[in-house]
């Protein structure tokens, strides 16, 4: 069916107010008690999708697959950039990046400082105790600073865990509903893999068909760039067993990661807190993992740079255990503030809570917008627009990438080039230009910057980052 330019930018979730609130239900009270419901909001840094036991047993998440079973999974959850803050600022606020002002990370061109509230502030208003600890990245503006009664805004991870665990301590008797957010590192921690230096095992690794089929000719060419000048110097020319080690070390970080979550939700039982929180699990981005010959993340828009785990638990839910909505970050501030029963926010995002307690109306959309800026000083904007069939990916400078995801899961062979697929590659163009206009993003506006070849030795020095 045809869409009309308003249904199409609703069905995005980019319209201001896309649900109405008018007579929304509360679901923020506990089951058992007067009480509302208290906020755990768990986060690593850089774990795709597949990066679970329970969707990929190569993976060992024995936590968070446990989690996943007492919770609606959203199976096509997106980030709305594959870069740390900006994602994060997406997450939240409920805005895409080039409204948030972080088009990239905090301490890069196009960064800056997140000058919006926050879903703390928010929160904070609607009468919860907020707190957050680990990872933040979002720079020291005040306004967006705002909002947290207790905050350490850095890890290490352990650091992270103690404090969350002694927040709960504290609070689990408290008259006031509290919201905690713990937002770890790992398995961010790849960057530190040294080939024949890193501990590794490969007797069970498999490389991905991607990894085998990859053409880089078919392709813009920033990829290559980015593998042969910038951060995947180290492997690029490196022999399988070297790509299999990257595969191992990167499932031991994502191990760290579950390890933490086991330990505070084993706690928030212990404290008798486990039917009285709504317990979120997710990330902020992707690592493109060995697949299609690429690692870390960069100008590129695969799907395991931009979807991620993302699963909620709500107490007396009765929504489904798998959801195929096409969740996007921005949607995790107006979900959360609806399960808190506070304010609805007007942002890009929309609220799925009634698919997580199957009440009320159930929000659909039918595309995913991505955003990419750059890394470092390096610029190479991109924009991707997804639907359940199609990507289509527009580099400001480097051409197109067009995938049919039904027949090409793996999105090995480009058809943007291809006469055959001009009409949907030219339908794909022109709702992104849409969606584009209509939320004011400036990508036109937008210009690359050559590749600093120095920039490749900071890597280690930067790595948290």
């Amino acid at each position: 069916m045809k869409q009309t330019r308003r249904s199409f930018i609703q069905s995005a979730g980019a319209a201001a107010g896309v649900l109405s609130f008018a007579n929304r239900p509360v679901f923020g009270q506990s089951p058992h008690s007067s009480k509302r419901l208290n906020i755990l909001y768990l986060c690593s840094d850089q774990q795709h999708w597949q990066a679970l036991g329970s969707v990929d047993p190569f993976f060992d998440t024995p936590h968070q697959d446990a989690l996943s079973a007492e919770s609606t999974v959203f199976e096509n959850a997106f980030c709305t950039t594959p870069q740390c803050s900006p994602s994060r600022s997406s997450m939240l606020t409920g805005f895409y990046p080039h409204t948030t002002g972080m088009m990239n990370n905090s301490n890069a061109l196009g960064g800056g400082d997140l000058k919006l509230p926050t879903i703390g502030a928010h929160l904070q208003k609607a009468g919860y105790t907020t707190g957050i600890f680990g990872k933040w990245h979002l720079g020291n503006d005040a306004i967006g600073n705002d909002g947290w009664d207790e905050e350490v805004k850095k890890g290490p991870d352990p650091k992270t865990t103690e404090r969350g665990l002694d927040f709960l301590d504290r609070h689990a008797e408290d008259e006031k509903p509290f919201a905690l957010f713990l937002m770890y590192l790992d398995p961010h921690d790849i960057y530190y893999y040294k080939p024949g230096k890193s501990v590794v095992k490969t007797d069970d690794v498999q490389l991905g068909e991607s990894w085998a089929k990859q053409d880089f000719d078919s392709v813009p060419k920033v990829h290559r760039e980015f593998m042969e000048h910038n951060q995947g110097e180290f492997i690029v020319d490196a022999d399988e067993e070297v790509w299999k080690g990257y595969r191992d070390y990167y499932r031991r970080k994502v191990k760290l990661y579950d390890d933490h979550v086991g330990r505070v939700v084993a706690r928030l039982k212990s404290l008798g807190l486990w039917e009285n929180t709504i317990i979120v699990n997710t990330s902020d981005h992707g690592d493109m993992d060995t697949f299609h010959r690429l690692v870390f993340k960069g100008p590129f828009m695969y799907e395991h740079m931009m979807r991620i785990p993302m699963s909620i638990r709500v107490p007396g839910g009765k929504g489904p255990k798998r959801s195929d909505y096409q969740w996007v970050n921005v949607d995790t501030t107006p979900t959360l503030l609806e399960l808190a029963g506070a304010a609805p926010l007007e942002c890009h995002g929309q609220s799925a809570a009634s698919i997580v307690t199957g009440k009320g109306s159930v929000p659909d959309r039918e595309y995913v917008i991505g955003e990419y800026y750059g890394k470092q000083t390096w610029v190479n904007p991109i924009r991707m627009i997804r639907s359940r069939e199609w990507k289509y990916c527009l580099y400001t400078d480097w051409g197109e990438e067009l995938y049919n995801l039904k027949s090409d899961p793996e999105e090995i062979e480009n058809l943007a080039g291809n006469p055959k697929f001009a009409t949907q590659k030219a339908l794909m163009r022109s709702l992104l230009d849409e969606w584009m206009e209509e939320n004011d993003d400036p990508f036109y506006s937008l210009a690359t910057t050559a590749l600093k070849r120095d920039e490749a030795k900071g890597i280690l020095r930067n790595a948290r980052y």
